[in-house]
């Protein structure tokens, strides 16, 4: 019963329903980037690259060979599958990957420019009590 109890303080707590609302945030805010780099940025970059669409470049390593089958339907030469690098679908990756780390940084600054507002200015400290002392001692010894 007490990891009942202690989950439950856990849960209560903030903490799991900051993480749930941060995830769900940041999952759609993905999915927004996505779409604008998708549809707004990656079709200015081909225009300025020649027209040339990113997500289908690739680097083929094997063509593909269909299969070859003779008159009776036996299978003489198996297909094979393209074996390629697209490093097109990377470029857009990354493009959506720098959007978001910006966005999230600049996030951050703003909320680390609140904490320092909001925080009041440490109170001087008097002397410590050694220091004290020897002040008073200091005092005694002037009279």
């Amino acid at each position: 019963m007490g990891m009942l109890k202690e989950f439950k303080a856990f849960a209560v707590r903030g903490n799991l329903v900051d993480t749930a609302v941060a995830f769900v945030m940041g999952v759609s805010f993905g999915k927004i980037v996505s779409s604008f780099v998708d549809g707004m940025v990656m079709p200015l970059v081909g225009m300025l690259t020649g027209g040339v669409d990113f997500n289908d470049k690739k680097l083929v390593l094997q063509e593909a060979v269909a299969a070859v089958k003779d008159a009776s339907g036996a299978v003489v030469t198996q297909e094979i599958t393209e074996v390629s690098v697209k490093y097109g679908t990377f470029v857009t990756n990354l493009i959506d990957f720098i959007i978001v780390a910006f966005a999230v940084f600049l996030v951050i600054k703003a909320i680390n420019k609140l904490k320092k507002a909001e925080e009041p200015a440490p109170e001087p400290k008097g002397p410590s009590s050694t220091d004290a002392l020897l002040m008073e001692i200091r005092d005694a010894l002037k009279k």
